[in-house]
């Protein structure tokens, strides 16, 4: 049974959150899963002019033809893993929408994080619908205003999604800062439909 904990219309900011979106049992499957089954690896990025390996570990899976292209970085068609295509009916019934791509991270640690900001790339349109599903321990996701002085966060439970709607990409920057606490490994799939 899904459970919507939070509903945010601020400043632009439009999220809504299901915290059980999963059962625990299926999510603990799952991650498991993941960890086994993915092909995960650690590619370089360009950041300021220097290539850089990303601090987490990234897979990409999407229909043919769609490629996605970020911090100087192009990722080509790779046919979807069985389990994001049984998590992308499922996302995809929830949201009332189509997807057609998922880019997951996998922090392994707190020191393993991702930097500010927006997922508004021209390829996603004018008000793309990020679905974004966490597996693993609880880590801190940061929304940071592009011209406000305003923060929120929100703590991603094992086997939550989270949807980035309207005009929150325009708006917004986001991201999950390092931690020295110890913190359990952590899984993102973030669904998106590449135009």
């Amino acid at each position: 049974m899904l459970h919507l904990t939070e509903y945010i219309e601020d400043t632009q900011l439009e999220l809504i959150y299901v915290e059980s979106f999963l059962s625990l049992r299926e999510a603990d499957q799952w991650l498991e899963e993941c960890r086994e089954t993915i092909p995960w690896q650690q590619l370089q990025i360009k950041l300021m002019g220097k290539e850089i390996p990303q601090p987490r570990l990234t897979a990409w899976y999407s229909d043919p033809g769609v490629h996605y292209t970020y911090s100087g970085l192009t990722l080509h068609p790779t046919e979807w893993h069985p389990l994001m295509q049984e998590l992308r009916e499922r996302v995809e019934e929830f949201a009332l929408m189509t997807f057609n791509s998922a880019l997951l991270n996998y922090y392994r640690d707190g020191q393993d994080s991702m930097g500010f900001h927006a997922d508004n790339e021209p390829e996603l349109g004018k008000q793309p619908v990020i679905a974004s599903f966490s597996l693993g321990g609880p880590r801190r996701f940061v929304f940071k205003h592009r011209q406000l002085k305003k923060k929120h966060d929100l703590s991603l439970a094992h086997g939550s999604l989270l949807l980035m709607k309207g005009e929150t990409q325009h708006h917004w920057l986001h991201g999950i800062p390092k931690t020295k606490k110890h913190v359990n490994e952590r899984m993102n799939i973030t669904f998106r439909k590449i135009l």
